[in-house]
């Protein structure tokens, strides 16, 4: 897979893939961290499956909340 990619992309864009993909599952991870600590509600089991079957939700929620706090620290 990784002789496919680098046949495909070269050098450069190889290493770019694997580290936008590397930074994603951390987000991901990070996002998923973050929404089970923050919502202690009755609907929290269902956002962890939202979470982990569908990716972009907790990257997209885990920028956002990083939004809100550099506006609220911001004024």
């Amino acid at each position: 897979m990784l002789e496919n990619m680098y046949q495909n992309f070269g050098i450069f864009g190889s290493l770019v893939i694997s580290i936008l993909v590397f930074l994603l599952v951390v987000f991901w991870i990070a996002g998923i961290a973050g929404i089970t600590d923050a919502f202690p509600t009755k609907t929290k089991y269902a956002k962890i499956a939202l979470c982990v079957l569908f990716p972009p939700y907790p990257i997209t929620w885990l920028m956002l909340d990083m939004i809100r706090q550099y506006k609220a620290m911001h004024g």
